[in-house]
């Protein structure tokens, strides 16, 4: 990949029918922590920031960074720039993956939010961060790029979605039309969303179901009906079983062909470092 090449493939998925993923150039940066606050009950946003931030690459409203932590003997081990990717050192360090909240050029500022839960090892750093915390910050390494011409877009996912979910929010067009289901623990966990005029949004309260474990989005997605003639895009993440039918329902009964709609796990029952699709490593 030559350097601005994706930005050509980006602008031609964006004049296109269909959504595409495009890889970007990866890197590798140490920024440090400059702000910490909570958004609802649920997530943490850290704000980071620093030199090496300069000409981070954002495009898409689904693109992730990995976050890269040192060895359980402190050993810090770092990928590589080799080209335009990274090389990743064997064994694999530690590292989670986290959705691009918010990138500021002119500020010079990258919001990461953290759906907090026990036990998390990157909950449980974020949560212990303070100002001027540093963390190495690799990628991303692509986003998937949708244009604005589907006639709907259908957004659902539990509470490691909502960041992604809120930025799709923001990039749609005031026209925009559709459907949004988020699961979450219950009200408190709301956040406040930027929503064009005609996308509904739909707040799906789980209760005491532990998460991973609630049919909640399914039967919320279930509700949606296509109008006839009509062209959406499905984007869908959350925990890897449970969007099962869900993928199975969007592809079959909504008959929605690759190119228009993407269905990711970002995490999975019992698992600790979950990657359904590890464009990271």
């Amino acid at each position: 990949m030559n350097r601005g090449d994706h930005l050509a493939t980006i602008a031609e998925v964006l004049a296109g029918t269909t959504g595409a993923k495009v890889p970007y150039p990866i890197g590798i940066r140490e920024l440090e922590v400059v702000r910490s606050e909570m958004v609802g009950t649920g997530l943490l946003r850290l704000t980071l920031g620093g030199p090496e931030l300069a000409g981070f690459e954002s495009h898409a409203p689904d693109e992730h960074v990995r976050l890269v932590y040192p060895d359980a003997d402190g050993t810090l081990r770092l990928p590589e720039r080799d080209g335009f990717s990274l090389k990743w050192p064997r064994p694999l360090p530690i590292s989670r993956e986290y959705t691009v909240r918010r990138y500021d050029a002119e500020a010079g500022e990258l919001d990461l939010d953290f759906a907090l839960h026990d036990g998390g090892y990157a909950s449980d750093w974020a949560q212990a961060a303070t100002v001027g915390t540093r963390v190495h910050v690799a990628g991303p390494p692509g986003g998937v790029v949708v244009p604005w011409t589907y006639d709907r877009y259908l957004l659902a996912g539990d509470i490691t979605a909502l960041p992604a979910i809120a930025r799709w929010l923001e990039m749609m067009p005031a026209a925009a039309a559709g459907w949004v289901f988020v699961e979450i623990t219950d009200p408190s966990q709301e956040i406040e969303l930027t929503v064009p005029e005609g996308v509904e949004v739909r707040w799906l309260h789980r209760g005491d179901v532990p998460a991973g474990h609630s049919d909640l989005l399914e039967q919320a997605v279930r509700t949606v009906t296509v109008p006839e003639g009509e062209r959406v895009y499905a984007w869908i993440s959350g925990e890897a079983t449970s969007l099962k039918p869900i993928r199975r329902f969007v592809r079959d009964e909504l008959g929605l062909s690759s190119g228009d709609h993407l269905i990711t796990g970002y995490w999975k029952r019992g698992v600790a470092d979950f990657d359904e699709d590890d464009d990271g490593h």
